[in-house]
């Protein structure tokens, strides 16, 4: 891959021109980008795909795949990220070439192991799905051209020829779905799960497939063309991470939190120390709520636990000042020494607000975050009660908490999936008393905004505009951090010359 640092002029393209560079709203992904674009949008890209692919999985999870309320949700989602998603739309090149190169690009750091590269095929397969559902029929045909997949549509003489037979082989097909829908004559290879079901009609070599069982086929062959070229992708993967640009962005993008920072400004001092009890049991999710719980009745946390805690009030409004009364109050409560507060504790708090050290204005954790690290160990509060407490001391919390036996089984069957953020998303619903909450669960912070809006009518604590933003990385990582982050101060003129991509993507490679 090759960095140029003069102004790149990517070549305008006639409109019959981009219209046979995307001709579909989806694709294989069989060629790799060859334009110039900038590390400015090169990041952006890469952030806004992962919370494309985040929003299928949870989707995915929260409703069920294929019904009315799953699409029109996907579909709001890719329209709001700006990805191409229907046929037929008018200037549809960009959300097409934002989709194109952001695939790629998630590639380069979803190819580093077997667990993000399961689930990086996964989320792709699932958005296929869905793109492929709303394929107008008579684009299909061009759609399996374009990627190079030899299924053909039969003729309706073929198809009249062969009804009985295609009906006998299809246990859902009946006579008039066989007529109206298309038929697919496939090679038999490629259809090999349905031959083992028994669910297919073969003749000479050739499989006849109903419209309604290609879908698994082209999956199938979406996932073997993917997960072949994750595997050559990462075989060339140390050539990309030569570059110190590249490098931090690519190694911490699969564990990125990409929304909103909840930075104290515009909160500061909307909370009073008193309401902090009462809000507890109403607005904090559950891994405040444990963390305050635990300082009510022992007046002291440990590290893990005070910063954890200590972020999330001070974005959701603690001022300096108040977050210094506030633990100072509790730990005294503890038989603390004043002085051996202010002498060992103080500083600790002030660096956090930025007031001392590097002068690092520490934003809130993000869920990922608190999943992802220093998981707490014996005496520890901290962490994220759906990925860190065992299954039946969260059951007995969820019953203190008075959630429903039927809501407390949905929420240790989404814990025992490993799907946390969307456990604590089917909490808030619960003691919100809403069927749908409306949003992804992906901050602590976002968690006790949407309910003060709920709580409060609408009139919630003033939200700053989003920000992509990484997690806190630990101190061995700091190096690391402040070079991705770097990312978002270079030279927008600064180009990258994607033209070599085709190497690290090709089988030649």
């Amino acid at each position: 891959m090759e960095f140029s640092k003069r102004k790149l002029r990517t070549p305008r393209l006639a409109g019959d021109q981009r219209n046979a560079s995307y001709p579909h709203c989806l694709q294989f992904y069989l060629q790799p980008p060859s334009e110039n674009i900038s590390l400015i949008e090169f990041e952006n890209l890469a952030i806004d795909r992962v919370k494309l692919l985040k929003s299928v999985e949870n989707l995915g999870v929260s409703y069920v795949k294929g019904t009315e309320q799953y699409q029109s949700k996907l579909e709001g989602e890719l329209r709001k990220l700006k990805f191409s998603y229907r046929e037929n739309l008018e200037d549809e090149y960009e959300p097409r070439r934002r989709d194109h190169i952001s695939h790629f690009i998630l590639r380069l750091a979803y190819c580093q192991s077997e667990e993000l590269r399961r689930w990086f095929i996964q989320q792709e397969m699932d958005l296929l799905r869905f793109r492929f559902s709303i394929l107008p029929k008579d684009k299909i045909q061009d759609f399996l051209k374009d990627s190079q997949l030899q299924f053909e549509a039969i003729s309706d003489e073929e198809k009249t020829l062969r009804e009985q037979e295609i009906i006998a082989s299809s246990p859902n097909s009946s006579g008039s779905k066989v007529v109206l829908e298309s038929i697919y004559k496939i090679p038999f290879a490629d259809a090999l799960d349905l031959f083992r079901g028994r669910k297919v009609y073969l003749e000479d070599g050739f499989a006849y497939v109903p419209l309604k069982d290609i879908v698994a086929i082209i999956l199938n062959e979406f996932r073997a063309k993917l997960s072949k070229a994750l595997a050559l992708t990462a075989r060339s993967l140390p050539a990309v991470q030569s570059d110190e640009r590249l490098q931090p962005l690519l190694n911490h993008l699969s564990h990125s939190y990409t929304g909103q920072d909840y930075s104290t400004q515009g909160n500061v001092g909307k909370i009073s120390l008193d309401q902090i009890d009462s809000l507890s049991t109403k607005s904090f999710p559950p891994c405040m709520r444990q963390l305050h719980k635990a300082l009510r009745e022992n007046h002291h946390l440990r590290h893990g636990g005070r910063m954890q805690y200590g972020l999330f009030l001070k974005g959701i409004g603690l001022t300096l000042e108040q977050a210094l009364q506030f633990w100072k109050q509790e730990f005294i409560k503890g038989k603390m020494d004043p002085d051996k507060f202010d002498k060992g504790y103080s500083y600790n708090i002030r660096h956090s607000f930025g007031k001392e050290g590097k002068r690092t204005d520490y934003t809130p954790f993000s869920c990922l975050k608190i999943i992802l690290s220093n998981p707490p160990s014996q005496g520890d509060y901290h962490g994220c009660p759906f990925r860190h407490s065992d299954p039946e001391l969260l059951k007995q919390k969820l019953q203190s908490y008075k959630i429903s036996p039927g809501g407390i089984s949905q929420i240790l069957d989404l814990a025992k999936g490993t799907h946390y953020q969307v456990a604590c998303q089917k909490y808030f619903e619960m003691i919100h008393n809403v069927d749908d909450c409306g949003f992804s669960l992906n901050h602590p912070n976002q968690f006790f905004c949407e309910s003060q809006r709920i709580l409060n009518g609408g009139k919630d604590i003033k939200k700053e505009p989003i920000q992509p933003e990484t997690p806190q990385p630990k101190p061995s990582i700091q190096k690391a951090k402040d070079a991705s982050s770097a990312l978002a101060s270079l030279n927008s003129s600064l180009e990258m010359d994607m033209e070599g991509l085709e190497d690290y993507f090709s089988e030649d490679s």
